[in-house]
């Protein structure tokens, strides 16, 4: 929990200010969610030397985030998220980093008018990792609590 916190914390100064910081934890710290759900793991450092994640495991993982992620060419992640301009989209391109740093992984995002598209993959092997699902999950959480909160509002796309 202390290197989310210390993600959400970076995003703070950063002027990103999720809702989930006043949101009441319960006593698993979890929020709700099931014990050892993606959102609460790890990233693990990858070095490479591993295959990427076989169809039936990506499958698997890929029930477990946001309906909003594609699986493409069982390469990697996409996600394009709509904000309402460009402003909005960058900070949370700047928040999705302070908690991809917290992780010591970092997806592929670009920015441009009222729209972030997040990629991710695992450079070192050129493919999926369980670490690329953690870090979706936690940008699914991300979302979720800003929705909850309000403070930004996703336009649709």
């Amino acid at each position: 929990m202390r290197d989310r916190r210390a993600g959400l914390s970076n995003a703070r100064a950063h002027g990103y200010i999720p809702c989930c910081e006043t949101m009441r934890e319960d006593d698993s710290g979890t929020r709700g969610q099931t014990p050892g759900s993606l959102a609460q793991r790890q990233c693990v450092p990858c070095r490479g030397g591993v295959p990427p994640l076989n169809l039936a495991r990506v499958q698997e993982l890929r029930a477990q985030i946001s309906s909003d992620w594609h699986v493409v060419d069982q390469h990697h992640l996409l996600r394009e998220i709509r904000r309402k301009n460009f402003r909005e989209a960058l900070r949370l391109a700047n928040a999705i980093g302070e908690i991809a740093e917290s992780q010591r992984h970092h997806p592929d995002l670009t920015v441009s008018w009222g729209k972030l598209t997040v990629t991710l993959f695992t450079h070192a092997i050129d493919g999926l990792h369980e670490n690329d699902f953690i870090l979706a999950a936690r940008i699914d959480e991300l979302l979720a609590d800003d929705v909850r909160g309000g403070f930004v509002t996703e336009v649709p796309g």
